[in-house]
């Protein structure tokens, strides 16, 4: 079997036709307006409000920026449950925060936090969860919420894989009290870099931009303890004619992904995740988990590598395992999570993958 002439990542950035992104540029150079809340930016917040369907929404510099200066926005002190099973972000902006991440288990099946071992975990320190919708797959909202409204928690969801995502035709970023979206160049939507967070609560608009422009509240005056989070102008201008476009690349990807599933979804030793018939998916991911396939998961990563053909392990290690928390934490004491991330592999997917790419990838794998 011949390699691939190019090679396919697990990803591609999406990008709007040039002239679009050259056009939108004429401003900034007629105004020389690049940052700080331009008109762009302005738009942008508007028109991201309307299509995520969210009550408020402040954009930043990127995801993780957005993430920590959320936690902080609302002034946690303790203990915050979270996830192992996410990438580095979720449980940095915790603490860089100075509070102190507590893991959960995740569902086998989606991959999201597992709630039925969830309240064991919530002590007198507890302040929040912080839950990740993983892949695309929700988490259980409604359970989630029922927990924390019992238990006076605030809940945060990491929501960077779900951008456009509904369920029964609600807009992800509108459960809990706040949800962070990441505008990555590597996710289905992009500004280049850069982030959101979606919100219920007014007040959390003053306080975001605030801390996002270093505390400051006026010419003389700076209140809070701030940081430089703002997204730019160039940044907004590419996010708005990104965002003509998402709907198409969400279809293409959509005929990758039932590709992917027509040629695997009942290999035995193979698993994919169930869809929710609720939900209106993204296809930001196509997770593959290998648990008693013929091959390893290790194993088919190298074989298709050697084909020009790179997936990724994603996410592996758990967090848990990090070298900067070792001592700290126990990945043991998420069993189901260690056990995901060994056997799981996100295969290349986005709007431009040919077909016939996949049913190669698809070949590799199954020979």
């Amino acid at each position: 079997m011949k390699k691939t002439t190019e090679p396919i990542l697990v990803t591609r950035s999406s990008l709007p036709p040039m002239e679009d992104y050259i056009e939108k540029l004429r401003l900034i150079w007629d105004t020389a307006w690049m940052t700080n809340m331009g008109p762009y930016h302005e738009e942008l917040k508007e028109k991201l409000k309307e299509y995520l369907k969210v009550d408020g929404l402040e954009l930043f510099v990127n995801g993780h920026t957005a993430l920590e200066m959320v936690i902080q926005a609302f002034g946690l002190k303790g203990e915050v449950i979270t996830t192992p099973f996410s990438f580095s972000s979720t449980t940095h902006a915790i603490v860089r925060n100075g509070l102190t991440p507590v893991f959960c288990d995740i569902d086998p099946q989606n991959f999201t936090i597992d709630v039925s071992k969830l309240e064991k975990l919530i002590t007198d320190r507890t302040c929040a969860i912080l839950p990740v919708h993983v892949y695309g797959n929700l988490c259980d909202v409604a359970a989630i919420q029922e927990i924390a409204d019992r238990h006076g928690l605030k809940v945060i969801y990491d929501a960077a894989h779900t951008f456009g995502e509904e369920l029964d035709g609600k807009g992800v970023g509108s459960f809990g009290d706040a949800s962070m979206f990441s505008f990555h160049a590597t996710k289905v939507y992009n500004t280049i870099e850069g982030g959101a967070v979606a919100f219920k609560e007014p007040w959390l608009a003053d306080i975001l931009y605030k801390l996002k422009n270093f505390g400051i509240t006026g010419k003389e005056s700076v209140e809070y303890i701030g940081g430089n989070g703002k997204m730019n102008e160039f940044q907004a201008a590419m996010g708005l004619c990104n965002l003509k476009y998402v709907d198409g690349e969400i279809k293409k990807r959509q005929a990758v992904a039932e590709r992917y599933r027509e040629k695997l979804e009942d290999v035995k030793g193979i698993r994919l995740a169930v869809p929710n018939p609720r939900i209106k998916y993204n296809y930001a991911y196509m997770p593959v988990v290998f648990e008693s396939f013929s091959y390893t998961r290790d194993e088919i990563y190298d074989r298709l590598a050697e084909h020009n053909i790179f997936a990724r392990k994603y996410f592996y290690p758990c967090i848990n395992a990090y070298e900067c928390y070792r001592g700290r934490f126990d990945p043991d004491e998420t069993p189901v999570a260690k056990r995901i991330s060994g056997q799981v592999l996100t295969l290349p997917i986005y709007a431009d993958l040919d077909l016939e790419a996949v049913d190669e990838i698809c070949r590799i794998i199954l020979e």
